[in-house]
């Protein structure tokens, strides 16, 4: 049973979707009263609403939020948007779904934010846990309602959270926690790169153990509390760390060498790095070695992440759509070894970042940008060899005729997809497809 009686409360969810739905399923039965409010007209989720539950539509409906006792907001809107802040002035309660979730939630939470590479840790560590034989749960930022996991009997939760999310989040108390990474995010919402971290170091709250990057000290909480453990991954100088012993690269723990880099189906510096932290993650949360191991050695990674989507005449079509900020562009670039030609697509909603982190990286003789959407000319001013198009269909068509073997095609746009697709599965699959063409 849980603690939190919301009998009789007026709870108003703001954005409908699949997690807005969760959050309605959620509060069925509690007694409450009820209503949604989404900004959009025609928002997805409408059609499962139970007919008895109050919408609004287009816009923010002020005199609902200030009369609720309750607001479940969806992370893709601030805390700091006007009505929220009139709700907020008049004592109402502000939360998210992973509040809600972690409010009811008894099985230990391992939870995983940062700028990059998210995704692939959370699922990486859910997979060894499910390798290791655990009743696991994935969900939260991946695409899963974190509330959908709390009726399925698990004895671990990997949730994915995002900055947004952690901004209205107070009861997690994780047995592990980790920030990947930081870098310029979602610049359009937070006030500088000390606001965004600050929303990501909540995630270490009442946390048990915390896993921090060593390469990268904006992860360090600014102090963390006595109780706490503290765990580091990096290439080297950390607990979790890389070592090479005759032309071959190991993975290591802090008392053992575990598995070379070889066995592993992910490659690439930054998933080594994603390989340590989760590694850590799962030691933490005491998952078997076996199924540490196991999960390493098939986990293939995740779709629009540096997948290969098409390879013909020699030339490698790479999918790197979930690559919507310029720490996500720069992770792929970093090391990438091409025999020939790299043609890279960059393009799309910026995000208001600053792109210039990019310009060493791309500056190269073998190196041609072709950029497209909203923040083209921005992108293509980064580089001379960079080609000015409307978008990424038309940079395929001008880049065909050009390829030889040994050329790559990436698509790391280093931006959100939102100015031209519904989503950076959209642009990827849309990426794929003119790939196979």
């Amino acid at each position: 049973m849980s603690n939190w009686d919301y009998t009789g409360k007026t709870v108003t969810i703001v954005g409908l979707g699949k997690t807005g739905l969760s959050c309605v399923d959620y509060f069925v039965g509690k007694n409450v009263k009820l209503q949604v409010i989404d900004t959009r007209q025609h928002p997805a989720g409408l059609d499962q609403l139970p007919a008895d539950v109050p919408v609004h539509t287009g816009s923010l409906n002020t005199e609902w939020l200030v009369n609720s006792d309750l607001i479940v907001l969806s992370p893709g809107i601030a805390v700091k948007t006007p009505e929220i802040q009139q709700a907020v002035a008049a004592g109402v309660e502000i939360v998210g779904d992973i509040e809600l979730f972690c409010r009811e939630a008894t099985a230990p939470i391992v939870a995983i934010t940062g700028s990059n590479g998210k995704s692939t840790v959370t699922t990486l560590v859910y997979e060894m846990a499910k390798a290791g034989d655990i009743k696991v749960g994935i969900g939260g930022n991946i695409g899963i309602p974190a509330l959908s996991l709390l009726d399925k009997g698990c004895d671990l939760y990997v949730l994915e959270l995002s900055s947004f999310q952690l901004e209205t989040t107070y009861s997690l108390k994780a047995a592990a926690a980790t920030i990947l990474n930081i870098s310029e995010d979602h610049m359009n919402r937070y006030r500088d790169l000390e606001d965004y971290r600050q929303a990501k170091l909540r995630v270490y709250q009442n946390a048990k153990t915390i896993v921090v990057n060593h390469e990268d000290r904006l992860t360090y909480p600014d102090n963390h509390e006595e109780q706490q453990t503290v765990f580091s991954f990096a290439a080297q100088d950390a607990d979790y760390y890389l070592t090479t012993e005759s032309g071959k690269t190991y993975l290591n723990t802090p008392t053992k060498r575990l598995l070379s880099v070889e066995e592993m189906k992910l490659s690439g510096r930054h998933n080594y790095m994603n390989a340590l932290a989760a590694i850590a993650l799962a030691e933490a949360v005491n998952v078997p070695e076996k199924g540490i191991v196991q999960a390493l050695q098939t986990f293939g990674g995740l779709d629009h992440r540096f997948q290969t989507v098409h390879q013909a005449n020699g030339v490698r079509w790479i999918n790197d759509s979930k690559a919507t900020n310029v720490g996500s562009t720069q992770a792929a670039l970093n090391g990438l070894e091409v025999a020939g030609r790299l043609y890279l697509l960059l393009g799309g909603d910026g995000k208001g970042a600053d792109f210039s982190d990019l310009k060493p990286l791309i500056n190269k003789p073998n190196i041609f940008c072709y950029c497209f959407g909203q923040d083209k000319a921005a992108l293509a001013a980064l580089s001379t060899q960079s080609v000015i198009v409307d978008t990424m269909e038309q940079a395929i068509n001008v880049i065909r005729p050009l390829l030889q073997a040994g050329d790559m095609v990436l698509l790391s746009p280093a931006c959100a997809s939102w100015d031209q697709f519904a989503n950076f599965e959209v642009r990827g699959n849309d990426f794929a497809r003119l790939a196979k063409q």
